[in-house]
C-alpha cells in the first residue's frame, strides 16, 4: 500500500462546505499551489473540533492534508487548518459579493488545476471586502471576473472585434456578447464601452501587476462592464442561475 503524501501549510480559503457524517464536513477549499480541492475534515462539527473556528470562509487559512495512494482521489483528508489572521469577516453586501465570487470559482475553476496569480487576486479581493472600501467594490468585483475569464481562457482579446479581428477604434462603442464576443454595439445593447476603454482595460490585463492595473482600469466604467460580465460568466458557468445572482435579485425586489 503507497505511503500518504502530505500537503503542508498550503495557503488556502474554503469556498463551501457541506455535511459529510453527523460530525464531519466536504470542504471545497482554493490553494494557492494545488488549485481547487476537496476535503474531509473529519469531526469539524464537534464542538471541541479544532476545525470549527477556523475552517470559514472568506477568510485566509494554511491547511495541510493528506493524499493517499497516487493523488488522485477526489477527496482528501484535512490533517490541519490555521487561521492566517489579517481582517474580519466580510458583512452585508460585501459578504454577498464574497459569496459570489466563490460560486464562480466552484462553478468554472476545474479540480487540481493551480492558479497562483488568480489565487492572489482573490485574496486582495477578499482584502478589500473585509475593509471599508466604500465605493471601492464595483470595481474589485469588475476587476476579478475579468481575471478570473482571462486565467480560465474564456475572455476574448480585448483588443480587437472577436469574429472579424479588426482592431477596435478608439471612438466606436463596443459590447461583449456571450456568443459571439466583442463586436460593434447596436442600439439594443444594454451596456457597450468605447473601444480606447476596450484597448485600456487590455493593457491592464497584459501589465505584470495585473490585479491592481486592471483594478485600477475599470474604476471609470465599472457600472458599464457589470451587466456584460454578468452575462458572459453566467453563459459559461450554465444552468441554473448562480444562487447567489439570484439572492441579490431577490433583495432587491424587496
Amino acid at each position: 500500500m503507497a505511503a500518504a503524501k502530505r500537503i503542508s501549510d498550503e495557503p488556502a480559503f474554503v469556498l463551501h462546505s457541506y455535511d459529510w457524517s453527523e460530525s464531519s464536513l466536504i470542504l471545497e477549499v482554493f490553494c494557492r499551489r494545488q488549485g481547487r480541492v476537496a476535503l474531509v475534515a473529519k469531526g469539524a462539527k464537534k464542538p471541541t473540533s479544532n476545525f470549527r473556528p477556523v475552517l470559514l470562509p472568506l477568510q485566509p487559512v494554511l491547511v495541510t492534508y493528506s493524499l493517499t495512494g497516487d493523488g488522485n482521489a477526489d477527496i482528501h483528508t484535512l490533517k490541519g487548518a490555521e487561521w492566517v489572521g489579517g481582517h474580519v469577516m466580510p458583512t452585508g453586501d460585501a459578504l454577498l459579493s464574497g459569496m459570489y465570487l466563490n460560486e464562480l470559482l466552484l462553478r468554472l475553476l476545474a479540480r487540481a488545476d493551480p492558479h497562483p496569480a488568480l489565487f492572489d487576486a482573490y485574496a486582495g479581493v477578499v482584502r478589500v471586502l473585509a475593509s471599508e472600501h466604500g465605493d471601492a467594490l464595483e470595481a474589485v468585483l469588475r476587476s476579478f471576473e475579468l481575471l478570473l475569464l482571462r486565467e480560465i481562457g474564456l475572455l476574448p482579446g480585448l483588443d480587437a472585434q472577436t469574429m472579424t479581428l479588426e482592431p477596435l477604434k478608439p471612438t466606436t462603442r463596443y459590447t461583449l456578447v456571450a456568443e459571439g464576443g466583442l463586436r460593434a454595439a447596436s442600439t439594443t445593447d444594454r451596456a457597450s464601452l468605447l473601444g480606447s476603454q476596450w484597448q485600456a482595460l487590455q493593457q491592464a490585463l497584459d501589465d505584470g501587476a495585473s490585479y491592481t492595473a486592471t483594478l485600477r482600469a475599470c474604476v471609470p466604467f465599472a457600472a458599464e462592464l457589470k451587466p456584460q460580465l454578468r452575462t458572459l460568466l453566467q453563459y459559461h458557468c450554465g444552468s441554473p442561475m448562480l444562487r447567489t445572482r439570484q439572492l441579490m435579485i431577490d433583495l432587491q425586489a424587496l
